[in-house]
């Protein structure tokens, strides 16, 4: 069977990571959330996938390449263009994108599924489909029941008795939501569905596709299905999602590494005196990471590859990401970081460089680091006094 991997977006709401990471090639421990959608996809008979590639194109090529050592076929379709030697990215739509596939050559000529590229999805898809053809649907979309306090940040479906989609409501209040059941961004399509999809055009699924099926009255429904579904769209949910499998609470994702302690686990060779170590799990630790003595850790935390935790310093509840150095008396609370960047779980955050904190806050591989100035301390003291604890 065939499917559709939606890779294309910018993710914008989950930058700075996509500056220099796509959405789908963003890791959950070390393991790209797209590569968990291919072991799903396989697991219910979709070998053949198309994905879709727009921004940082290549890393998502160069990493699945034909799909070949994960046990399915994968082709790409890029959207963009090569201006003045450049790559330039340029999405046409999650519809646009599948209608220009179907223009190249009728690649779906049966059933077939569509997932975002940015999800942790454990779902049956085989009853899903099942389901669909029972409906006599030429587009079904899947659907996941939240708490009413949760409804505000998802795309609401409102659909009648016999799950036919009536209506949607963007991200409403509390208050106005006609019902508790939330778009996944998993859909089930048959071929004519490309009749409502114009050529050449930008055209998105859910902005513009699904309200000219209802405005058609055309055989559309929800299938409401009980099943694990961990978002990373955003910042928080990405917080989240970390937080919920280091915690033991996604089934499909196992914590790697070494458990050298209860709640603690390791990658290859990480340097540390644990009898000089705080650490209170869970927490991961990637492998050839350097942990001095002193550091404290406290889980749920991540801390990725060939990182260096420095003597004092703090990391809690936080998400550092490969190739980091946390230098001496940092403390780092509900934060992640990235590069040069430091991020709070609610998605703000600032250029540690730009700042003139990149002493406190590096690349591991960097060798030019020299001792701050008195200046330098106090400004960092304006700017980050929750970052930072500096011995005198």
């Amino acid at each position: 069977m065939k499917a559709m991997i939606l890779a294309a977006g910018k993710g914008t709401r989950v930058q700075p990571i996509t500056h220099i990471i796509p959405k789908p090639m963003i890791p959950i421990l070390q393991k790209p959330v797209m590569e968990f959608l291919l072991e799903l996809l396989k697991e219910h008979g979709f070998k053949e996938i198309m994905v879709n590639v727009s921004h940082l194109a290549e890393e998502i090529e160069n990493y699945f390449r034909d799909g070949q050592r994960f046990g399915v076929e994968i082709a790409y379709s890029f959207e963009g263009r090569i201006e003045d030697g450049e790559l330039i990215g340029d999405a046409l739509g999650s519809a646009g994108g599948l209608k220009k596939i179907q223009d190249f050559q009728k690649f779906f000529d049966e059933t077939f599924v569509v997932l975002c590229g940015d999800a942790l999805v454990d779902l049956d898809l085989t009853e899903a489909v099942k389901k669909h053809k029972e409906k006599g649907a030429i587009a079904s979309l899947i659907t996941k029941k939240v708490t009413r306090d949760q409804v505000s940040s998802y795309g609401v479906v409102v659909s009648d008795s016999n799950g036919r989609i009536k209506a949607f409501q963007e991200k409403p209040t509390v208050d106005d939501a006609l019902s508790d059941s939330i778009n996944t961004g998993i859909y089930l399509f048959e071929p004519e569905i490309f009749n409502y999809i114009p050529s050449g055009e930008k055209f998105d699924i859910g902005a513009d596709l699904f309200p000219k099926l209802v405005e058609m009255d055309l055989p559309f429904f929800a299938l409401p299905m009980d099943f694990e579904w961990v978002d990373i769209g955003k910042v928080p949910d990405y917080w989240s999602a970390i937080r919920n499998v280091l915690q033991g609470k996604v089934r499909q994702v196992e914590i790697p590494g070494k458990e050298i302690k209860p709640g603690v686990f390791t990658g290859l060779n990480v340097a540390a005196n644990w009898d000089t170590v705080d650490i209170t799990g869970p927490v991961y630790i990637g492998g050839m990471t350097r942990i001095e003595d002193g550091a404290t850790i406290i889980g749920p935390a991540m801390i990725g590859p060939s990182c260096c935790i420095c003597e004092g310093a703090t990391i809690d509840n936080s998400i550092i990401f490969d190739y980091s150095k946390i230098g001496k008396g940092v403390r780092l609370v509900d934060k992640l970081v990235f590069g040069r960047y430091c991020v709070g779980k609610n998605g703000d955050h600032f250029d540690l460089q730009d700042a003139s904190l990149d002493w406190l806050i590096t690349d591991s591989r960097r060798s030019d680091m020299i001792e701050p100035s008195p200046q330098q301390k106090a400004m960092a003291e304006l700017l980050g006094t929750d970052l930072i604890n500096i011995p005198d």
